[in-house]
């Protein structure tokens, strides 16, 4: 969906930064608005639909919070994102205060921090108004109910009941008339059990409407209950005396039970019936006020199942969802009643302890949990065994709240695994902060595939003389759910590390041969589409295989398929890797070197290897319009790919001018923001370019 951003901010240089940082996001979904003033921005407002506000409290016709009222007032339903320098941040918090949704420092603007803000404020706007619109709707269910009414003389005795009231109360109209009001609705508190004053005296006595206190309960005539809400008013005469009093009322047992089911529901995990995190966040919290104010301290405590996942994936979902329902029972059995067992997700679980005395108390549990979760689980006729590793962190010393307490926990837990299974270790402010934020990543990327968290975005590759896209780069994102998105570089060592290299590359190859034959299919020109490969995906056995069964299920023909190898790839065994490059080239796909001219660039290896194109490193362009001496070494490098006939491509082109030296050097082709960052495919087939023939 797109929204529409007002930027109401009178320097460019800002209108750049936001623009260049939202399109890094390569999604299309915001669409930014420019205004200058604030006079402007109250038009804007008044004759276009937008989702959201970027506004610069100091602006040519307005200075300060004042900003924040007149743009609030010309929109009061649209959300504002204050943009502050770094000497006006006092100023972009008074706005906060006083109901701004946020602010963000213009010198620290991030494509993450900004998108973050943006669609945080939007869909809590779509929150309120879809709470709006609910509370609405229950309040039409509500008026429609038919309600039971009743009517009492100035005495408080029984003059009149509809059908809904005889049905209620057990008493037919003929029985109750005459008697007094506490003999025919006998309500109780249904906390307490004590009998609640009669709410039409009330009404009679003070001359206005009353209601029921919450929580009340109709006996009936059978002694049957039902919970009830009500209304009394005063009945007056023309003169305007009061001469009895009418109650009405309606049976609202099921709405109550209902309102209780959908709180317990979204509270609690579906499969074990544990507190799920909202909960165990707002429980950590409370525990965390009551551990400041009596200077106490609590402990959070990360368990990982181990061999979870060969059970759930050998015997099925079934076996494993009873294992962890067993694994929850028994947890909740080794700690306090005041403790608080969650599951956390898959198979983690993570437990709160409230007031301990001492850190040993957390060791004590957590030693108890693995012993008894150790023990054999006997499911369909099988024993089945597990064993766990649990983190623990200690309030205050390890986090002054949930998040960060259970964040810690969680990297105990992952340290307490990589020593021995069946482990609890205490979180170590001290440990190496890369290293474990490494093993967090690797340990949440073997998931990402499971649960689709990649995604591809596409670069074009530009003929320099006419401008026309030859060709596009595919290029992997990771949308971790809880750090946003995560670079390539910071995630494809680790995947290589880990093993995990090859079955995120088939993943890549097979999405962006699917894509480049889609876009053919919707009448676009055929252009090929380049996939960056590893070593390890490279020398892996069955990689050849792999890439003909894709091209095969794809339907894409094989010369639309380039891939791209770094040097120290090529460099590396040469003669194993020549064999693979000509089975490649025999298939019929292109191949291509990339970051050339950073590793042993010769014209010996280019000679020898089949390959087709040169992409030429972008730290080589950076000077090249400013520096005589940079664009004569980059000249050289052309001219050494274009001598062995080579298509040459050279990468991070950013300026006009960079295009211009690139030009006279007869470079081949172009890649770079000044074309396009790397977008979604439906960005991509939208460009320009891509109309050009």
């Amino acid at each position: 969906m797109e929204h529409r951003v007002l930027l109401v901010e009178n320097d460019p240089a800002i209108l750049t930064v936001v623009q260049d940082e939202l399109a890094r996001t390569c999604d299309g979904s915001f669409t930014i608005v420019w205004v200058r003033q604030l006079s402007e921005a109250a038009e804007r407002l008044k004759k276009e639909a937008i989702s959201a506000v970027l506004l610069d409290l100091f602006l040519p016709d307005s200075q300060g919070v004042h900003s924040f009222f007149k743009v609030s007032s010309a929109a009061p339903h649209v959300p504002i994102l204050v943009l502050a320098g770094s000497g006006d941040e006092d100023t972009a918090k008074e706005a906060v205060d006083r109901g701004a949704h946020d602010y963000l420092l213009k010198d620290g603007l991030d494509s993450h921090s900004l998108t973050r803000a943006l669609r945080s404020m939007i869909a809590r706007k779509a929150a309120d108004d879809a709470s709006l619109r609910e509370k609405e709707r229950a309040e039409i269910t509500l008026d429609s109910i038919g309600d039971a009414v009743i009517s009492t003389d100035i005495s408080g005795n029984i003059t009149y009941l509809n059908e809904v009231a005889e049905m209620m109360t057990g008493w037919s109209g003929k029985a109750a008339v005459g008697r007094p009001f506490a003999e025919v609705l006998r309500i109780v508190d249904g906390e307490t059990r004590e009998t609640v004053r009669n709410p039409m005296q009330l009404a009679i006595k003070q001359g206005q409407t009353v209601r029921l206190t919450s929580h009340c309960v109709l006996v009936r005539r059978d002694g049957v209950e039902s919970a009830i809400e009500d209304s009394s008013a005063p009945i007056r005469s023309r003169k305007g005396q009061v001469v009895g009093a009418v109650m009405v009322f309606h049976d609202v047992s099921e709405t109550r039970a209902t309102a209780l089911k959908m709180t317990h529901l979204a509270h609690h995990d579906h499969l074990t019936d544990l507190p799920n995190r909202m909960l165990l966040t707002d429980r950590i919290n409370q525990a965390i006020s009551f551990s400041r104010r009596q200077r106490k301290r609590l402990a959070v405590l990360f368990l990982d199942l181990n061999g979870f996942k060969q059970i759930n994936d050998t015997l099925g979902h079934a076996i494993g969802d009873k294992l962890l329902q067993l694994v929850a029972q028994r947890a909740v059995t080794c700690v306090r009643s005041s403790d608080t067992v969650s599951r956390h997700g898959g198979d983690e679980f993570v437990v709160l302890l409230p007031e301990i005395e001492d850190a040993t108390d957390a060791g004590s549990t957590a030693e108890k949990i693995l012993t008894t979760i150790a023990k054999p689980y006997a499911i369909g006729g099988r024993d089945l065994h597990l064993s766990g590793c649990i983190g623990i962190s200690i309030y205050p010393e390890d986090g002054h709240d949930a998040q960060a307490l259970i964040k810690n926990a969680d990297a105990a837990m992952y340290m307490a695994k990589g020593e021995a299974a069946d482990s609890y270790r205490f979180f170590q402010r001290k440990a190496n902060d890369r290293n474990l934020e490494r093993q967090l990543l690797a340990r949440t990327l073997g998931r990402a595939l499971e649960r689709h968290e990649f995604l591809l975005h596409y670069q074009p590759k530009v003929d320099v003389e006419r401008g026309t896209i030859t060709g596009v780069e595919a290029l992997i994102r990771w949308m971790d759910p809880d750090r946003g998105l995560i670079p390539p570089a910071q995630f494809v060592p680790i995947a290589e590390d880990c093993g995990l290299i090859e079955p995120i590359g088939q993943w890549v190859m097979r999405e962006a041969c699917k894509q480049a034959r889609d876009w053919m299919d919707a009448g676009l020109r055929p252009i090929p589409v380049a996939v960056n490969v590893s070593a390890v995906e490279l020398r892996a056995k069955n990689f050849l295989e792999g890439v003909s069964g894709i091209l095969k299920d794809t339907g894409l023909e094989p010369q639309y398929l380039e891939l791209e190898l770094t040097e120290r790839v090529l460099m590396r065994d040469e003669e194993s890797t020549m064999s693979a490059l000509l089975a490649l080239k025999a298939l019929g796909v292109h191949l291509a070197v990339d970051g050339f001219g950073t590793g042993n660039s010769s014209l010996g290896y280019l000679r020898r290897l089949p390959i087709d194109t040169v992409k030429i490193n972008q730290s080589f362009t950076v000077e090249i319009s400013t520096n005589a001496e940079a664009a004569a070494f980059l000249g050289a490098l052309i001219s050494m790919g274009r001598t062995l006939k080579k298509r040459v491509v050279a990468e991070g082109i950013e300026k006009r001018e960079q295009l211009a030296v690139l030009a006279s050097e007869r470079c081949n082709e172009g890649q770079g923001y000044y074309f396009s960052p790397p977008v979604a495919a439906e960005q991509f087939a939208q460009l320009p370019y891509m109309q050009q023939a």
